[in-house]
């Protein structure tokens, strides 16, 4: 079910079994952070193109009467990744063991939310259907099967165990074979067993920092003995109707935040219209050059996002650079990135707005052959540079696209929300926000209508202003002329993203999942 309204609990996901498996953990008595554990670890099993135990994740925590809490669960730069290890080299390589340079921190973050909201049920039940499926194996979808055969060629020749796993026949698994992991069920066991923290400092790590040095990657068991998640205060900003929250650096909360702080400025006009989609766009540009300009990890940042969110003065000179009859030239450099959003919400009100990724599809490449697990290359996104932005040093955070999302309406609702796609996150962030929140447009349509995408998103590396096919057709030839470069693209195309959302009232739960992926709203 793409959408559903219940009164006693809600999950979200873009897969259907990991939105089942969440749902069956609020059924059982759980609270929302024990669903989106069981939700994290089962996608991480079913949606393996897109996300893993072996990436990082962010967490948004509502708790009735109590200030929303953030999660960093991002891993740091090994201590052996430093400029000489890529002597000779432009970048950090997309793939390969030289691509798998930081700790992963997903698992961390897991630990970390049951310490923030303990809950009853014992982690071997968050982890049943996680193991279940990489046992007895799932079926592979149509987007999981198209997206191993596009990427084979670049995947199957790495070292470990990808090819072993992923294209058990000599190529790649088609729509509806059977996928199983039992590398990966055997770990997911073991965390069940000896605790998440063997992940960082157990016995599990000891594996983990073998299979890595024997593929060549430079993480050791120092690098994720020294590993913590973090409990952080979100940014926030208000808005007309509502306060938005989302994560702070190293992610680019703050562009999904401005976005909706500048659109908040204008005169969006009606959904759909030239004012809407311009509007939106323009302060889509704004966001990603002060983005762009300072964003990465917050300890080596020189300009302070809480500071540009709370001066008013600076977001109206941001919006008065909005033309709003004529483009802003554009490309500037695109982002990339690719991972799932979930949420979920319990009885009591707590709402969970999470999301985790390995950046690329399958991430480094590198399956680790002891534990099955897929390893991130988010550190590819680090520059080989003495200093400044995102700069490659040992210790340091890499900058994320990754950024989950929540809303405090001033009628009492909460919002979770959020999507995947790299630096298309923030432009479906705004588009259903703007929909739901300020024109009153149905959960389900707000995520299922017609979206546009500035940049590239998953599998697209141009930096057009990308539109599915769908709205008016005056309004294609209305941004052409107001100097867009417009790209006009199917409907329901998955490069505009994964989204899903959540909303709490008074005694009811309403849920939509995007038609554009394979997911569920599941409610009790």
């Amino acid at each position: 079910m793409l959408s559903s309204r219940t009164t006693q609990g809600m999950v979200v996901a873009p897969h259907f079994a990991a939105a089942e498996a969440g749902r069956a953990v609020l059924a059982e008595g759980g609270n929302a952070v024990e669903a989106a554990i069981a939700v994290a670890a089962t996608i991480a099993v079913v949606y393996p193109h897109m996300n893993s135990i072996g990436g990082d994740g962010f967490w948004l925590i509502h708790r009735p009467g109590q200030p929303v809490v953030a999660i960093d669960a991002c891993g740091r730069a090994a201590a052996k990744a430093d400029l000489a290890l890529y002597a000779g080299l432009q970048s950090v390589p997309w793939r390969g063991p030289l691509a798998a340079n930081t700790v992963a921190g997903a698992i961390s973050g897991w630990a970390k939310a049951r310490e923030i909201a303990p809950g009853t049920l014992p982690l071997s039940r968050l982890l049943a259907d996680a193991i279940a499926y990489a046992h007895d194996g799932v079926s592979v979808t149509a987007g999981g099967a198209a997206l191993a055969a596009a990427k084979s060629a670049e995947l199957r020749d790495l070292p470990g165990a990808y090819a072993q796993i992923f294209e058990p026949e000599g190529k790649p698994l088609a729509e509806g074979d059977r996928l199983r992991q039992p590398a990966l069920a055997r770990t997911l066991e073991r965390l069940a067993q000896e605790g998440l923290d063997s992940f960082y400092r157990g016995e599990l790590a000891l594996d983990l920092a073998s299979d890595l040095a024997a593929l060549g990657s430079p993480v050791s068991a120092h690098d994720l003995a020294a590993h913590r998640a973090e409990q952080t205060e979100p940014l926030s900003v208000p808005v007309k109707g509502a306060t938005l929250f989302n994560h702070q650096p190293p992610t680019q909360g703050i562009a999904s935040l401005l976005i909706l702080a500048l659109a908040d400025r204008l005169d969006l006009e009606a959904d759909s219209s030239f004012a809407h989609l311009h509007g939106l766009v323009e302060a889509t540009k704004q966001a990603f050059l002060w983005r762009d300009q300072h964003c990465g990890d917050p300890k080596f940042m020189e300009a302070d996002p809480r500071v540009l969110l709370a001066d008013g003065a600076a977001l109206d000179a941001m919006a008065g650079r909005i033309d709003p009859a004529h483009a802003l030239p554009w490309p500037q450099p695109s982002q990339q990135g690719d991972t799932v959003w979930f949420g979920a919400a319990d009885k009591d009100g707590m709402v969970v707005s999470l999301i985790q990724s390995t950046y690329f599809e399958f991430g480094s490449g590198l399956v680790l052959p002891k534990t099955g697990i897929t390893w991130q290359n988010r550190g590819a996104s680090f520059r080989l540079a003495e200093s400044g932005w995102n700069a490659l040093k040992p210790g340091r955070k890499p900058f994320h696209t990754l950024n989950p999302a929540l809303a405090h309406f001033a009628d009492g609702r909460v919002m979770a929300y959020g999507t995947m796609g790299g630096e298309g996150q923030p432009q479906t962030q705004a588009a259903v926000f703007s929909r739901y929140g300020w024109q009153r447009t149905d959960l389900a349509q707000a995520i299922a209508k017609p979206r546009w995408l500035l940049g590239r998103t998953w599998g697209e590396e141009s930096t057009t202003l990308k539109i599915e096919e769908g709205f008016d057709e005056a309004l294609y030839e209305s941004l052409s002329t107001a100097g867009h470069a417009v790209e006009r693209v199917n409907a329901n195309n998955a490069m505009m993203g994964h989204a899903g959302a959540i909303v709490i009232g008074d005694g009811w739960f309403e849920g939509a999942s995007d038609p554009r992926c394979d997911g569920r709203a599941a409610g009790l």
